[in-house]
């Protein structure tokens, strides 16, 4: 039998599955790996730990279906996005461990870019919005705190890539040097002009990044980029053929290949994309404009999208730094436990806000707790969180796509919560679909990858493999779903300006 392997690298565990024509799963692997809170608001991870894993998941995944080199015809790459790691191609170096996405370090390099340029002028190149989310602001941390990197950027010797250059320098081996990115990924840095998908001069300049520090763009599908390492841990030339940023392989692996179309994926964070087709259009309400997918030699295709910060990692804090449950599963018993919430709201802005507020300065909040409440009512309201942030970029994407969405596909680890799939539905009154395979971020990079060697034909061949497993249906009344609505609103609204009150308690200016 011959797969498509997918190495899926995330937030918090690095996977590799393992696909069949059918797009089933054949085997997979999985190895978390350490997060580093070296400061509050800062995160960290180690490439080395992440490539180490990298490795180790590949050939498990493989041993399990005694899989050789030749039997995989090629490996797609997805990733965690924003998160950015310094290190020299010619040799391998790491010359700094990778800034996560959830880092906030960048904070004052944002502040000093309002002070440049306009959010319009901003957008109207990059697609995005000010915020210390994106690649941008951490490049620029590391080259003004690093005076030896700075030289070294500017010389040729470093550069900066998301986590999926990586992978693929280290799987073609560093001796070919090798760097890349695709796209999708390239539209996160801050850096990329979204209509011609070439670095931004502009940008460069405004961040003072030099541009022989960034990786190649490269289609996301369409081209291989080379073979792995035959004298590396797989002793075979497999063509790496695929790289999608994680949410655009999700979109990508739920078939939302039509303008229209849209997924949420709830795991570390979460992810609401839809699909805008080959028209490059920019958000009124808050939204990013994102490039969807990229193939060799034909014109992108686009999607509005709105970021969540604290979804899935909600779950782990009640679980890890709470301790109010022992397991992930727990939160759910203990939410179906209760009728409702009991009135308790909570806002997890742990990383600021993200879509559509945007407000670094914001930080989390529980509001309204009485005596009535217990440990019941808090799971219940972190639960209900998530379901809140994606109502809001729900209803800001309908008013900027000026589309009815009428079904969301919904994917990642927190699908498997009921309540909280059941909550979702009711508040954004339309059906919640979960599909056969819900590895969908893995799936995408896997039908990538696939499509480029001719494992499959076209689109159209894979559209036919999308089957419905789950539906959940809206059932509370409009009148429940708009309280319920006022008093989210009401919380958020007592998260702002936090950060900014503790930075002038502190005599930060």
């Amino acid at each position: 039998m011959k797969y498509v392997m997918a190495l899926d690298q995330g937030t918090t565990s690095t996977r590799a599955i393992l696909f069949n024509h059918e797009g089933e799963i054949c085997s997979s692997a999985q190895l978390e790996h350490h997060q580093y809170f070296v400061k509050p608001g800062w995160v960290e991870h180690d490439p080395l730990e992440i490539w180490e894993n990298s490795q180790k998941v590949i050939t498990e995944a493989m041993e399990k279906v005694h899989a050789s080199p030749h039997d995989i015809v090629s490996i797609g790459v997805t990733n965690q996005r924003e998160t950015i790691l310094a290190w020299e191609p010619s040799t391998g170096k790491i010359r700094h461990k990778a800034i996560v996405w959830q880092d906030l370090r960048g904070d004052e390099v944002i502040d000093s870019i309002k002070q440049k340029t306009t959010i319009k002028e901003f957008t109207s190149h990059s697609g995005l919005v000010f915020s210390p989310y994106f690649s941008a602001s951490k490049i620029s941390w590391m080259l003004q705190n690093d005076s030896s990197l700075k030289r070294d950027a500017e010389l040729g010797k470093v550069v900066f890539g998301t986590i999926d250059s990586f992978l693929i320098y280290s799987l073609l081996g560093k001796d070919k040097k090798v760097v890349i990115t695709d796209a999708t990924n390239a539209s996160r840095y801050a850096l990329m002009n979204i209509e011609t998908l070439t670095w931004d001069q502009y940008l460069l300049d405004l961040f003072d990044i030099p541009l022989c520090a960034l990786p190649t763009i490269v289609p996301s599908f369409g081209e291989i980029y080379g073979v792995s390492d035959k004298d590396g841990f797989l002793q075979g030339e497999i063509p790496v053929a695929g790289i999608l940023g994680d949410q655009q392989a999700a979109l990508f692996g739920q078939a939302c290949f039509e303008s229209g179309k849209a997924k949420n994926t709830y795991g570390t964070g979460c992810f609401l994309l839809v699909n805008t087709g080959e028209s490059l259009r920019f958000s009124t309400a808050g939204l990013l404009t994102t490039v969807a997918f990229s193939e060799k030699g034909k014109k992108p295709y686009y999607a509005f999208e709105g970021s969540i910060a604290v979804a899935g990692s909600l779950v782990q804090w009640l679980r890890d730094s709470l301790q109010l449950v022992k397991s992930a599963p727990e939160v759910d018993t203990l939410a179906e436990s209760v009728s409702d919430c009991g009135g308790v709201y909570m806002v997890p802005a742990f990383s600021g806000l993200y879509a559509p507020y945007w407000r670094s300065d914001a930080r989390g909040i529980i509001a309204g707790l009485t005596g009535y409440a217990t440990k019941a009512h808090i799971c219940r309201a972190a639960l209900e969180s998530t379901a809140f942030q994606a109502k809001d970029i729900f209803d800001a994407i309908e008013k900027d796509a000026d589309i009815k969405i009428n079904e969301l596909r919904v994917d990642g680890g927190l699908t498997n919560s009921r309540p909280l799939m059941e909550f979702q539905a009711d508040l954004l009154q339309v059906p919640v679909i979960r599909p056969q395979v819900t590895e969908t971020t893995a799936l995408g990079a896997a039908y990538a990858a696939g499509l480029t060697v001719g494992f499959w034909k076209d689109i159209n061949d894979i559209s036919t493999q999308w089957k419905e497993k789950s539906r959940w249906v809206p059932t509370m009344s409009e009148q429940e779903k708009n309280k319920k609505c006022h008093y989210w609103s009401k919380a958020v609204e007592r998260t702002l300006d936090w950060a900014e009150d503790e930075r002038e308690e502190r005599g930060v200016q």
